[in-house]
């Protein structure tokens, strides 16, 4: 690429100012943080682990205490932990350990009322998975916590820290694909669900997500984050959707479904086509938003832009990184484009370095250290969740369901 090439990218891009300038949490070195932190974390399954994982990236924080109340998973993820005191219940871990800044709440779905409200009233900054909770009473509850505590508060919906997420929107939102006039998400995961263990009592807690009682299934527990990605990119919620589930790849007795489709209404007619399943791997996770000039496919690491014939050229297209898809070239999304074309290392840009998990546990250290913007409020959560949850309604009794604003607010 020449120079003066070089200079006709660089204009095109600040020109639809949808390429992202530098950003620190795309380096492979994690930046350091404007004060050191001492956090704890309620929940040591799998998710838990993973934000362990993503917390030993920072140097300037220190996991100071592990809660959960299964005592063989305790003790295996304290291990990965050495410096962290354990604790076999929440409310021990906040009156044993007061000093620590914040909490990571990681617990079953249906759990995160308690620790959540409980570490805002302890006065800590508050990291809680998404969904936000299982039941809408429970999750306007958290909202009410967050509301009257002078502490942050950020729900798991990982695509709104997202760097590629945040250039995709970028476009969308600057009219790049012009009118929406479909949507479509899946998640697809060969993978039983189950966690086996010789203890009954053990192995029923363990597969709450198997448990129709307990749990929101695939469709609240995965179609909540995606929900949430397209409520962030059109600024607005469904108004309406059915949904039907069944098992039909994972038959050993289990009683939540392991494939789900769900059909959600937008205002104006747009409607968002839902899958997921247990049962196949094939394409796994993405959403796709289909405009009248284009449409964008969005594969949380990776994310691609296919222009219409008939879209205006901006001219930095003629730069992009291209990928062949079939029939269709998709121009790869990457973060950082203008510095990295500068430096003629665009392919070196796909993707993102990290796990999405990472720009999530980044924003919320970031939030609390910076007073930096919250990524996801427990407001959204609120609102993914109710989405989520009337979503499962309408699975479980097989009918078309309202989404009106009454379940996004709080009294």
């Amino acid at each position: 690429m020449t120079s003066s090439d070089r200079r006709t990218f660089i204009k095109g891009t600040a020109g639809t100012a949808a390429l992202l300038a530098l950003q620190p949490e795309l380096l492979a070195e994690p930046p350091p943080l404007a004060a050191p932190l001492r956090v704890g974390l309620v929940g040591a399954g799998r998710q838990g682990r993973a934000i362990l994982g993503e917390l030993s990236k920072f140097e300037d924080v220190t996991v100071a205490a592990l809660c959960d109340t299964d005592a063989r998973r305790l003790a295996s993820t304290a291990r990965r932990a050495p410096e962290a005191k354990p604790f076999p219940a929440h409310t021990e871990m906040l009156d044993g350990v007061k000093d620590i800044d914040a909490v990571f709440v990681a617990t079953p779905t249906h759990l995160h009322k308690a620790p959540a409200i409980d570490a805002l009233s302890a006065g800590k900054h508050v990291y809680c998975e998404g969904p936000l909770a299982s039941t809408l009473e429970d999750a306007q509850a958290i909202v009410k916590a967050s509301r009257t505590a002078d502490k942050v508060f950020q729900t798991g919906h990982l695509g709104r820290s997202n760097p590629v997420y945040k250039l995709a929107r970028s476009f969308v939102r600057s009219g790049a694909i012009r009118d929406v006039i479909s949507m479509r998400a899946q998640y697809r995961n060969k993978n039983s669900w189950r966690t086996p263990s010789s203890d009954p009592a053990r192995e029923k807690a363990l597969n709450w997500k198997l448990d129709p009682a307990l749990s929101l299934g695939l469709i609240g527990e995965f179609g909540s984050h995606q929900f949430d990605v397209l409520h962030w990119f059109l600024r607005k919620y469904p108004t309406s959707v059915s949904a039907a589930g069944t098992i039909q790849a994972w038959k050993d007795g289990r009683e939540e479904a392991d494939t789900v489709h769900a059909e959600l209404g937008f205002e104006g007619g747009v409607n968002l086509a839902y899958e997921a399943t247990l049962g196949n791997s094939y394409e796994g996770e993405y959403e796709q938003i289909v405009g009248t000039m284009g449409a964008m496919k969005l594969a949380w690491t990776h994310a691609w832009m296919f222009k219409e014939a008939d879209a205006a050229t901006q001219g930095w297209e003629v730069y992009a990184n291209r990928q062949q898809f079939h029939n269709d070239e998709g121009i790869t999304l990457i973060a950082d484009a203008t510095k990295l074309a500068k430096q003629g290392k665009l392919k070196e840009g796909v993707g993102l370095p990290h796990p999405p998990l990472y720009y999530g546990v980044t924003n919320f250290l970031k939030s609390v250290t910076e007073s930096l913007p919250i990524a996801c409020s427990a407001e959204e959560g609120l609102r993914a969740a109710a989405v989520a949850i009337q979503a499962r309604k309408a699975q479980m009794n097989g009918e078309l369901l309202p989404i009106d604003d009454s379940l996004f607010k709080v009294d």
